[in-house]
């Protein structure tokens, strides 16, 4: 290594150079965005190409892109435009964006069966407090014949608002 400028750094090192936290830099490797070579003592040492990737996430990330679609963007290779410039070829940002599009359908489906499961929670609290309101009636002294009515009554409503809810 030559004392002006090392070959690797460490992390802190890395965070300062970069202006960010060294758990920043943890939680990018963390999501498998960079690798950083390790020292034998196991510390993390990071090259000019770590640098040059870490440098690449946060722009991404001051634009706005979550992480899951720069992890995308990082599985294409950026190819030179000419005066020196690198950017994504019209192919590559075609599958960026349906490689985008697969997972908000994912995360939209995931979100439909969430709104299911929750509905159905919903339901099974709502007979759950019907029963507990009714043991705490009979509890207070109330006619097991009333109450008995009552829930019968209830759950006939309920039977056809779900039969008018369906009919919509």
């Amino acid at each position: 290594m030559s004392a002006t400028k090392p070959a690797l750094l460490t992390i802190r090192d890395a965070a300062v150079r970069l202006q960010v936290t060294p758990r920043t830099l943890k939680y990018y490797e963390e999501r498998g965005l960079v690798t950083p070579s390790r020292s034998e003592g196991r510390y993390r040492l990071y090259s000019e190409q770590d640098l040059e990737l870490f440098a690449r996430i946060l722009r991404l990330r001051s634009l706005g892109f979550s992480l899951q679609g720069i992890v995308e963007m990082l599985k294409r290779p950026m190819e030179t435009q000419g005066e020196g410039r690198t950017g994504y070829s019209a192919s590559s940002l075609r599958e960026i964006e349906q490689a985008l599009s697969q997972q908000i359908e994912s995360v939209d489906a995931r979100i439909a069966a969430v709104r299911r499961e929750l509905k159905e929670a919903q339901a099974v609290r709502s007979e759950l407090a019907s029963d507990l309101d009714y043991l705490r009636r009979r509890i207070a002294g109330e006619s097991k014949e009333v109450l008995l009515e009552e829930r019968l009554a209830a759950r006939k409503r309920r039977k056809t608002q779900r039969a008018e809810d369906a009919g919509e």
